[in-house]
This record gives C-alpha cells, sequence and structure tokens, in this order.
C-alpha cells in the first residue's frame, strides 16, 4: 500500500472494475424489492458542468446507499439531445446539428464516467435517435385517434429574418435575439395536446404526491389555477355577446369599462375604420407576452368607440383595447374594476376612466383611499343596490343568481392552464408524423411507416428549417386516397422528450413497443427523481401529464411517474471584473484571480494573475457563461480526483440550498481524504488484526469509540436515508474520524476495535467517495468488492452508556457536571451532586425546595 493517497492512480482502477464486473447493471428481478434513481438528464452542451456534477453525485449517492440496502437498482443515464441549442452552434461553427450533438455525447459521457457515476450504461438513450422518438411519434399517433390532439392557429413571436417562431425569451428589446429584426406577433397554425382534459387530475394528484417539496406543489397548482367564478355575457350592438370570466362577480357593479385583446374581433372591426385603432394594434404585435414582462410593462390602450350594456344596470360601458390582454386567454375579454384590481386602476389613472368603489372595508384598520391605489380585499358591498352590505360569499352567490335568471350569466370552473402547444417551426426536434392531403386532411402517419426520420446530413444557415425547403422529405403519399400528399415539416417541443424518457428507461432496449409492460410494472414510478427547481412547472407538469396519457394507454400501471423529489440547489462561485473603456464590465474567471482574504475568509483585495492589477468583485452569483464565472470539473478532477470533487459537493451545503463554491474548502475536502488513507495505512501498515472483536471485553476506551462507530452509522443512515441530508452525514463522519485519531491502542482488541471504526467509516463514506473507499476496502482486508458490501447497521448494545454526563444546576444555573452510572437513580445523582464544591458554595444557607431530573442529562436543585 503507498503511503501517500494518489487519486490518479486509484480512480481509474476503480472505474475498470465497475465497468468490467458490470456492477451497475440493472436486472429485472421480481423477488427483489427495487429502487429507481433517476437524475434529470442533460442536455449534450460539450461539457459537463458544476449544476451537473452537483444534480449527479447526489443521485449517485443514493443510488449506492439503496444498493447496500439490499435493493435492485436502476440508475440509468441518457440525453436530452433535440433543441435550439444544437442550431444556434451548427451557424456559429459551421457543423452539422447531429454531428455536434454526437461529438458532445462521447465527450460528456466520458466525463460522467469520470466522476465515478454508477449508471447502467446498457440502458443509455438518445432522444435524438430514431429509435426512441420512433415511439413519441407512434404515440402521438395514438393521441390523435383519441382526439386529445388538434390543430389550429395561435399567435407566436416571429422573426420575419430568420423565418423562425421565437420563445419568449428569445425577443430582446422586441428584436429577434439573432436576427436583430423586429420581431411580429403572427398566427400560424399549430399542433396542440388537450393538457386541460387532465387539468383535474393534475390538480387533485399533487395530493398523492406526500415526498415532493410543497414549494414544487404549490407552483404547479398555481400554474394549472383552478378558479371559480362566472361567466359574464356583456351586449354590444351589431356584435353580440361580449364575454368574459371573473373570479370577483362581487365587484360586477364596479365595472366602468371593458378591455380586448388587441387581435379580439371587436379591436379589429373597429381598426377598419380608425388610423389609430389600426397602428395600436400593429404596435402591439411587438408586445412581450411573458407573465414577467406583462406584470412591468407599460400599459396602454385605446378607446374602440364600442359601448356594451352592462348586464344588470343596463348602463352603457366603454370598450377599450389595451396591450395587457391576451387573445389566447380566455375569451380575449377582461370586465375591468378599477376600484378593485390594480392593473385596472393604473389604466383607468392613466386614460382618466372613472373609478367606482363597490367593496368596503369590514377591517376598520384597513384603509381604503383610492387616490392612492385599488383596494383588492374581500369585504361588504356598498354602492351595489339591492346587494349591498352583503359579503363576498353571499354576493357571489346573489349575483350569479341573479345573472343565470337573466340568462346573463352563469357560475363556472375556470383554469389557467392552457393547451400544450407542441409543434415548432425548427429543424433539430423529432418530425412531426402527419401527411397533409388536399382532400382527407391532416392524416396520421401508419405505424408500418414509422419512424419518420429527421435527415440529418442537411446544409444549416440558420434561416428557416432546412426540411421546409427538401423535396425529398417533404413530398409523400397519402396514407388514405394514394394521392400526392405533404409531409408535416413542423417538429416536436423538446417537452415532447423528456417527458417519458423516465419510463423508456425502465423498459431496456425494447425494439416492438414504446415500453415493456412487466418492466414498466416493476420498476415505475421512479423512486427518487432528482433535479432543479427551475423545471418545476413545465417539465415536472408534462411529464406528469404524460404518465397519465400512457397510463390511459394501458402502457404504465401508476398515476404518478416520480414518488419523492428532491430539488438541489444553484452552484454559486465568485464574479469579478474590470470596466472597459464604455463603462461596461468585462467578466474575469476566478480560475484567472489572486485573491487575499481576511481572517473570516472575507475578500478584502484581488488582482489578476497575468498583470498583478486590480480586478472587482462582484459577489456570489451562479455559475455562468456569461459572467466567466464557471469551475471546470474536468481541472478539479485533474487536480484532486473525482472523490474530492463529490465530497466537496455534497458537504458544502444541504442538497436543496445553494452551494458557494470555495478553493480552500476543496481543499479541506482533499485533506480530509488524506487523512482518512492515512488512519488505514497506518492501521494496515501493523497487519489485519489477528483476533474477532469481543464486544463483553473491552475498556472504557474501546467501548466509547465502538458507541462512536455505531452512533455514527444510526445518524448517517437517517441523514441519507430519511432526512437527506448528506451534508450532517459527512459531517457526522468526520466526527469518527476525529475519534479515531484520538484512539491509541494497539492491544489485539484495541486493534479489532479500530478494524471496526476503520471498516465502518469506509463503508459510510462509500455512496459519497466510491474509488477511495473501494481501494481502502480491499487494503483492510476485504476478498469482496466493497459495490456488493451491505450498509452497516448499528449495533444498540454497543450504544448503551455505562456512564453519562449530568449536568448540576442550583436554581436554574449550572454549577457542576458529574460523571454517573447510566442507571443511577434520582437520590445518587442528589448525593453525589451535594458533593460538588460549587454546588455546596450555592447552597450554603438555603433549603432544597423541589429537585428537577431529566433522566441521563439533568438534576436541577431548586432552593430558597
Amino acid at each position: 500500500m503507498n503511503e501517500h493517497y494518489q487519486p490518479q492512480a486509484i480512480e481509474p482502477n476503480a472505474q475498470q472494475y465497475w465497468e468490467d464486473n458490470e456492477s451497475f447493471k440493472a436486472v429485472d428481478d421480481t423477488s427483489r424489492e427495487k429502487f429507481y434513481c433517476l437524475s434529470m438528464f442533460p442536455y449534450p452542451s460539450g461539457r459537463l458542468h458544476m449544476g451537473h456534477v452537483r444534480n449527479y453525485t447526489i443521485g449517485d449517492v443514493v443510488s449506492r446507499y439503496q444498493r447496500m440496502q439490499g435493493k435492485n437498482v436502476l440508475q440509468p443515464m441518457g440525453w436530452d439531445a433535440f433543441g435550439l441549442p444544437a442550431e444556434n452552434a451548427a451557424i456559429n461553427n459551421k457543423v452539422a446539428p447531429a454531428k455536434w450533438t454526437y461529438e458532445n455525447i462521447d465527450y460528456m459521457r466520458n466525463q460522467l464516467k469520470q466522476m465515478g457515476f454508477g449508471y447502467d450504461w446498457s440502458r443509455e438513450l438518445a432522444t435524438c435517435h430514431p429509435e426512441y422518438y420512433r415511439w413519441e411519434q407512434w404515440f402521438f399517433t395514438r393521441l390523435m385517434k383519441k382526439g386529445l390532439v388538434y390543430k389550429r392557429e395561435a399567435e407566436v413571436n416571429w422573426d420575419p429574418v430568420d423565418q423562425t417562431v421565437l420563445a419568449n425569451e428569445q425577443v430582446i428589446d422586441g428584436r429577434g435575439w439573432r436576427s436583430g429584426a423586429l420581431v411580429e406577433r403572427k398566427k400560424i397554425p399549430q399542433w396542440f395536446l388537450k393538457i386541460t382534459d387532465y387539468a383535474d387530475q393534475l390538480l387533485d394528484d399533487l395530493d398523492k404526491l406526500e415526498h415532493w417539496p410543497e414549494q414544487v406543489k404549490t407552483m404547479q397548482r398555481n400554474w394549472i389555477g383552478r378558479s371559480k367564478g362566472a361567466d359574464v355575457s356583456f351586449k354590444v350592438e351589431n356584435y353580440g355577446d361580449l364575454q368574459v370570466f371573473t373570479t370577483r362577480p362581487d365587484t360586477l357593479m364596479g365595472v366602468t369599462y371593458l378591455a380586448v385583446a388587441a387581435q379580439h374581433p371587436l379591436a379589429l372591426k373597429a381598426a377598419e375604420t380608425s388610423a389609430d385603432i389600426a397602428a395600436f394594434i400593429d404596435e402591439c404585435k411587438n408586445v412581450k407576452v411573458a407573465e414577467a414582462d406583462m406584470a412591468v410593462m407599460e400599459k396602454k390602450g385605446i378607446d374602440l368607440g364600442i359601448e356594451a350594456t352592462h348586464p344588470l344596470t343596463g348602463k352603457k360601458i366603454p370598450v377599450w383595447t389595451a396591450n395587457f390582454v391576451l387573445m389566447e386567454y380566455g375569451s380575449g375579454a377582461v370586465m375591468s374594476v378599477p376600484a378593485h384590481d390594480q392593473r385596472d386602476w393604473e389604466f383607468a389613472k392613466k386614460y382618466g376612466l372613472p373609478i367606482k368603489q363597490v367593496i368596503a372595508s369590514i377591517d376598520n384598520n384597513l384603509k381604503v383611499d383610492l387616490d392612492e391605489e385599488a383596494f383588492t380585499e374581500k369585504g361588504s358591498l356598498i354602492n351595489s343596490g339591492d346587494f349591498d352590505d352583503l359579503d363576498f360569499d353571499l354576493a357571489f352567490k346573489a349575483i350569479t343568481n341573479e345573472l343565470s335568471k337573466r340568462g346573463r350569466g352563469q357560475i363556472t370552473i375556470n383554469y389557467r392552464l392552457r393547451d400544450w402547444g407542441v409543434s415548432r417551426q425548427r429543424y433539430w426536434g423529432a418530425p412531426i408524423p402527419v401527411v397533409n392531403c388536399a382532400s382527407c386532411g391532416p392524416i396520421p402517419v401508419p405505424e408500418d411507416q414509422l419512424p419518420v426520420v429527421l435527415p440529418e446530413d442537411v446544409e444549416f444557415d440558420g434561416v428557416g428549417s432546412p426540411i421546409k425547403k427538401l423535396a425529398s422529405f417533404i413530398e409523400t403519399t397519402c396514407p388514405c386516397c394514394g394521392g400526392p400528399a405533404e409531409r408535416e415539416t413542423d417538429t416536436f417541443d423538446t417537452f415532447m422528450e423528456s417527458s417519458w424518457y423516465f419510463a423508456r428507461f425502465a423498459s431496456g432496449n425494447k425494439t416492438d413497443g414504446m415500453l415493456d409492460p412487466e418492466q414498466s410494472r416493476y420498476w415505475l414510478p421512479v423512486d427518487q427523481y432528482i433535479g432543479g427547481i427551475e423545471h418545476a412547472i413545465l417539465h415536472l407538469l408534462y411529464s406528469r401529464f404524460f404518465h397519465k396519457l400512457m397510463r390511459d394507454e394501458g402502457l404504465v400501471d401508476s398515476d404518478e411517474p416520480f414518488t419523492r423529489l428532491l430539488c438541489q440547489g444553484m452552484v454559486l462561485a465568485e464574479t469579478y471584473y474590470r470596466e472597459d473603456e464604455r463603462g461596461g464590465q468585462v467578466w474575469i474567471s476566478p480560475t484567472d484571480v489572486i485573491t487575499e482574504t481576511d481572517d473570516k475568509g472575507r475578500i478584502i483585495s484581488a488582482s489578476h494573475k497575468d498583470d498583478g492589477e486590480p480586478v472587482l468583485v462582484s459577489g456570489m452569483s451562479k455559475m455562468s457563461k456569461s459572467k466567466n464565472n464557471g469551475i471546470d470539473p474536468q481541472v478539479m478532477i485533474d487536480r484532486y480526483g473525482a472523490d474530492t470533487v463529490r465530497l466537496f459537493m455534497m458537504f458544502a451545503a444541504p442538497p436543496e440550498q445553494s452551494l458557494e463554491w470555495s478553493d480552500s474548502a476543496v481543499e479541506g475536502a482533499h485533506r480530509f481524504l488524506r487523512r482518512l488513507w492515512k488512519q488505514v495505512f497506518d492501521h494496515v501498515s501493523l497487519g489485519i488484526p489477528a483476533v474477532e472483536l469481543n464486544s463483553e471485553d473491552l475498556t472504557d476506551n474501546q467501548r466509547e469509540l465502538r458507541r462512536k462507530v455505531h452512533e455514527t452509522i444510526r445518524k448517517v443512515t437517517d441523514d441519507i436515508e430519511r432526512r437527506q441530508t448528506f451534508n450532517t452525514a459527512i459531517a457526522a463522519i468526520m466526527e469518527l474520524s476525529n475519534a479515531i485519531s484520538r484512539f491509541d491502542d494497539t492491544s489485539d482488541q484495541g486493534r479489532a476495535v479500530m478494524q471496526e471504526a476503520l471498516e465502518a467509516g469506509v463503508r459510510l463514506l462509500s455512496p459519497i467517495v466510491p474509488h477511495i473507499t473501494h481501494e481502502l476496502w480491499t487494503l483492510l482486508g476485504h476478498q469482496n468488492a466493497l459495490v456488493s458490501a451491505a450498509w452497516p447497521v448499528a449495533d444498540e448494545a454497543a450504544m448503551t452508556r455505562s456512564k453519562v454526563e449530568i449536568v448540576v444546576q442550583v436554581n436554574g444555573k449550572v454549577r457542576a457536571r458529574i460523571e454517573v452510572a447510566a442507571d443511577a437513580d434520582e437520590d445518587t445523582l442528589l448525593h453525589l451532586a451535594l458533593a460538588q464544591e460549587n454546588v455546596k458554595k450555592h447552597m450554603e444557607g438555603k433549603m432544597i425546595r423541589k429537585k428537577i431530573a431529566v433522566p441521563n442529562k439533568l438534576l436541577n436543585i431548586v432552593v430558597g
């Protein structure tokens, strides 16, 4: 055994052993309890970043722990390989998206292996492989036949130069992120899945997810947004009924104007005779529609010169068009009550529209000043005729009853959730399996003609999708009439691929179906899912929806895909910059900066390694390319080894909290592993203990170390299994290591106790730092590899204390500490306590009034 820890030598050896012995290959064995652990798979961007490393280390720790518990573990890995970044890279690097993607997969796979992650690589998948998306296409055609798919025109962000649809975040100041062209709001045909048909199930089944973070469940509830309200009809002359939905029918008597979307038929009709209205509608084509943007943007509108009739009062109300009303939400029209809605209030103030209060506060301490802001709380009705003095619930019932009686409204349940638009006008994605026939309409591609393969050898210039210009792809025959037809050239939203990959992993390498029913029943649902909070809504919601669709198709037999969810925090690092001539910030990598810190580790100065000149410190921020503060995992692996990186990631913070990168803390993790190695080296250099441990014949010091060992086993087991606080588990193991360092007993029983302690420490650490522990386990004399060893079990007898320390208080203040037998009675405690000089001193001339004893912890003597 080498005296010094050399990770560059031991880590490849351990990895080779696992690969040669297929240590992590999952086998379908229904006689064993299964455990399916899955981390959200990565986009193959080229290199792992520290966010990947943290996510996958957590998953690997959980998987290795469960394997040592004797469970049949599945931990797969794959690649979320379709998407826009590959197209961007193709433009920038003049390389086909497919070639760029496959090269990145090869590189990142090697990085994952270097980290020692225990994946079943036989189940590896890439979503861009036809054998994967074939079954997604097949499933889509099944949904078409069930009526869960439809096509309609929808507004999108359209870049007229690049001839493509842009996501909201790709529109910067109203212009395309790449072309710089003014982005238009344009209606184009889009494919949709009817996720709204499952809204109630998606909402109600959140209550089944006992092991999901409440924050995530709340975010999904808000996104689905089930609300009880009323559909209300306002009559418009020469148009008919203008429908609006409101959750506050109690405010109906305070409506002072209506607002419709710029693309609403009323607005378009008014624009035919008004150049100003037409110009406003044109301006709204460039409005951002992301909720965050709409919340802070300036509210604008224009009077359409049209009046609606109030359904209860019969009064005339002006109709405006406003930039904050979207056609794709509800009916594209809202009733505006500026006294009791802040957005409506701001609009009314800007355009001088009436503000009528109809709700009064029932809390005398709650101020109502409509000159300052809207009053949005619920209260009692005023200025509402026959409905005055009613509270919210009574007013809701009374007003909706009156609307229903007059045929002007009804109670309804509405949802914020909208159907899922799954088509994209981009190239690098799975083709939508539809043939468009002039005679027969859109026809699903027959099963025996799947997959519809995306051509990979294409010229890609970034202007439109190349398959939209590829006659060999487009031209086909109609499956129904046999006449000439064209293939659909839209591709699937990449959320489609990531919404069912977990189920495909569970089906191994099945080639004759989407899923293997027996394997799916055995492995699903996923027992532990791990990924960032940024995926809390869309990815997780779509995955839940897809799972329910697969259930209804008979492919899976559970309601939910993921039993337990852990959302890991971000990885943060210091940011440094210099200002350029224009005052802009030029970000400098932390690896190029030399810092000086105070005694608390705070940075007091920083300079560039190259020129020694000062750089400015901007504080901690999420690792990102934009701020050039990412730390390359490969550099850390080469310098310290994968185990050090894994240990730091698990120790620096609880998994759900942000982790601050610290070079000194990484070095500290490496020092701990070096010390562990030295402890085992010093022990085995004297040979493996020749005698078995005899727990009945131990000295006090030997019993104390054994007690520490088994208390540590109990704590680490609970921290990993139940609490998932890996940092506290590591802290407990470090405390055990300190106890081992203090233990100096080379007797036969002393060495046997030391052997037990080191073996326990190595096993407890093995899920976290698997390479070094793989080697140390062998050095401790074991023939079988640690990967197949069982998790240690805490011995209750070893944790029983023969003596305990009791705190002695006089009138609640600590005056002494005494060591007594663990089974000492109260009289014995009092006798020993009264013998302490400091206790005597504080009781002099006083009588004992009361004794309060907490077993094995405390004795409080109350005197007076």
